[in-house]
C-alpha cells in the first residue's frame, strides 16, 4: 500500500480536498455526531450560495495531517493548517460551481475510464484500488465524487485558459534568445563548461502574498510590508517551508511551496531571470507579479556540468547533445459533425474503446473508422513524435499512458481521440523539436500564469465568509481575519 501512496499523492492531495457538498456528513474523525453535537455539523464558511461545515474541514485537515506523517513532513499547528486547508476547499468549490456554469460536466463513462486508468498506472485492479482507498478513510463513493470534480476542473482549465492560447514564433525565438544570455546558477559557466542556463533544471518553492484584482495602492503597500516581513523572517533562519504553509497563497502551499523540477524554458515567467541567478539553498528578493509578491528558494540544481544532489529522475540533457523522449503514437479521431453530437461522438469513441478490449485491432479500427484520413491508411500511426509537436490535451494523454495502453477518449479542437503509446526512446533533437519544444514550454508556462489568475479572480469576484473562530471545537485559535461583510473581501494572506 505504502507504492500507492506514493504514486498517487499528488493527485489524492488534490482529491481529499475536492469534498462534495452534503457528503461531509458521512465522516467520521474522533468522537462520533451523538458526542459532538451540533458543534461538528457548524458552518465555517459560506461560498456564494455553497456552504463549508466544520465536519467537512475536519476530514479534510486530518486527511492532509496523516499524508504529511507518511511523507514525515512536519505538521504546522492545527490552526495554521487549517486555514490552508479551508482556503483550498472554497477554491475547490469555486471551481465546481463554474464548471457548472459553463455547462461543464462528466459523465459515468468516463469517470469509470479515469478511475480504471488510475488503478492500471499503479498497477492495481478495480477491487486493490477501492481497498486502498477505504483504508485510507475514504468511502468508494466519495472518492468517484471527488475524481469526477478534478476532471471537471481540468475541463475548465481547458475552456477557459488553454483553449485561449496561442505561441507565436517570435515569441519562441524570444525565449530561446533569453536562454542562451542566462547565466548558469551555482558557479561560473566556464568553469561548468556548459552556456546558458537552458541546460539545466531547477527545483524551485515559493512563498505567494497575494494581492486581490485591481488592489488599491494602500493594499498594494500593506501587501508588500507584509511580504518583506516574511523575507525578513527566512534570512533570519525561518524554515521555508513551514513559512509556505503558514502564509503563502500559492496552490502548492500546502507542499511547503515546492513546485517541482522545472527546466529553464518551463519557469515561470516571473521566475525566468531570478532562479539563475540563485544558488542552492538562497532566497530571491521580492518578486512582482499580477499576483502579488512572491518569494523564491532555489532548492537544488541538475544538469548541464551542475554539482548538484544525485537524482532518481537524470537530466535529458548531456554537454555533447541535446536529448530529447520521443514517443512512437497512434490514434483514432471522431470529428464532431452536425448529425452527430460532440457526446454522441464521444460515446461512439468509447464504443470503439470496448471493442479494443475485446480484442480487435487497434491499426483496422483506425483505418475503418479513423476521421483523420492521413493516418487512417496508416493504421492512425503518427510515427516518432517529440514533445510539442502535438496539441497538449493530446500529448498529456499521450505521456501518461504506458506502452501498449489505450487512453480513454480526448478532447482537442480536432475532435475526439483515443491514443496509443507503442514506445518510447531517447533521441537527438533536430532544429524543428528543439523549437516544438520551447513552443511547448511556453504553452505550459502561459496556461500556468492564465489559470493562477483565474483562480484568483474566480476567489476576488466570489462571496466567501469565513466563520472559524475560537470557540469552533476542535481546533484553537484561528488567524483566519474576521469575516467579510461583502463579496469580494478576500480572505488569502
Amino acid at each position: 500500500m505504502a507504492r500507492m501512496n506514493t504514486l498517487l499523492f499528488p493527485l489524492m492531495l488534490c482529491l481529499l480536498l475536492f469534498v462534495p457538498p452534503g457528503v461531509g456528513a458521512e465522516l467520521t474523525f474522533g468522537p462520533g455526531p451523538e458526542a459532538a453535537g451540533s458543534a461538528l455539523d457548524a458552518i465555517v464558511a459560506v461560498v456564494d450560495d455553497d456552504v463549508i461545515t466544520r465536519r467537512e474541514l475536519d476530514a479534510a485537515t486530518a486527511r492532509i495531517e496523516a499524508q504529511m506523517r507518511q511523507r514525515k513532513v512536519p505538521i504546522p499547528p492545527r490552526p495554521v493548517l487549517e486555514k490552508q486547508v479551508l482556503d483550498r476547499l472554497i477554491l475547490t468549490r469555486l471551481q465546481f460551481r463554474a464548471a457548472e456554469r459553463n455547462g461543464i460536466t462528466v459523465d459515468d463513462a468516463t469517470l469509470n475510464a479515469a478511475i480504471e486508468t488510475l488503478a492500471q498506472r499503479n498497477n492495481m485492479n478495480l477491487t486493490q484500488l477501492r481497498q486502498t482507498v477505504e483504508k485510507d478513510g475514504i468511502s468508494f463513493a466519495q472518492f468517484r465524487d471527488e475524481v469526477r470534480r478534478e476532471l471537471m476542473g481540468a475541463r475548465l482549465r481547458q475552456k477557459l485558459v488553454d483553449s485561449q492560447i496561442q505561441v507565436s514564433d517570435q515569441d519562441v525565438d524570444n525565449l530561446k534568445a533569453q536562454l542562451a544570455d542566462l547565466p548558469m546558477s551555482g558557479g561560473n559557466a566556464s568553469e561548468n563548461g556548459a552556456s546558458g542556463g537552458g541546460s539545466r533544471e531547477y527545483r524551485v518553492a515559493q512563498i505567494l502574498i497575494a494581492l486581490p484584482e485591481g488592489a488599491s495602492p494602500r493594499q498594494i503597500e500593506d501587501t508588500k510590508r507584509k511580504a518583506g516581513d516574511v523575507l525578513a523572517q527566512l534570512r533570519q533562519g525561518a524554515d521555508f517551508g513551514q513559512m509556505a504553509i503558514r502564509v503563502s497563497a500559492s496552490q502548492q502551499a500546502l507542499e511547503g511551496g515546492e513546485i517541482g523540477w522545472r527546466s529553464a524554458e518551463q519557469l515561470p515567467t516571473v521566475f525566468s531571470t531570478v532562479v539563475p541567478q540563485l544558488k542552492p539553498g538562497q532566497v530571491s528578493d521580492l518578486v512582482r507579479s499580477p499576483s502579488g509578491f512572491h518569494i523564491v528558494k532555489l532548492l537544488e540544481v541538475r544538469g548541464g556540468g551542475a554539482e548538484a544532489r544525485p537524482s532518481p529522475a537524470p537530466s535529458s540533457r548531456t554537454q555533447q547533445q541535446e536529448l530529447v523522449n520521443q514517443t512512437h503514437v497512434r490514434h483514432i479521431l471522431l470529428r464532431t459533425a452536425p448529425q452527430r453530437s460532440d457526446e454522441e461522438t464521444r460515446r461512439q469513441l468509447e464504443q470503439l474503446r470496448q471493442r479494443l478490449r475485446g480484442g480487435e485491432d487497434f491499426a483496422e479500427l483506425a483505418r475503418t473508422q479513423s476521421d483523420d484520413t492521413g493516418s487512417a491508411e496508416r493504421g492512425g500511426d503518427l510515427g516518432w513524435v517529440s514533445p510539442g509537436m502535438l496539441v497538449p490535451p493530446f500529448e498529456q494523454a499521450m505521456n501518461a499512458l504506458k506502452p501498449n495502453e489505450v487512453s480513454a477518449p480526448v478532447k482537442t479542437q480536432f475532435g475526439w481521440h483515443l491514443v496509443q503509446v507503442l514506445e518510447r526512446r531517447q533521441a537527438q533533437a533536430t532544429p524543428d523539436a528543439a523549437r516544438a519544444r520551447t513552443r511547448e514550454a511556453l504553452l505550459r508556462r502561459r496556461s500556468d500564469e492564465e489559470w493562477e489568475l483565474a483562480l484568483r479572480r474566480l476567489r476576488d469576484e466570489a462571496y466567501v465568509e469565513v466563520r472559524l473562530s475560537t470557540t469552533d471545537p476542535p481546533a484553537g485559535p484561528s488567524s483566519t481575519p474576521p469575516s467579510p461583510s461583502r463579496p469580494g473581501a478576500a480572505n488569502t494572506p
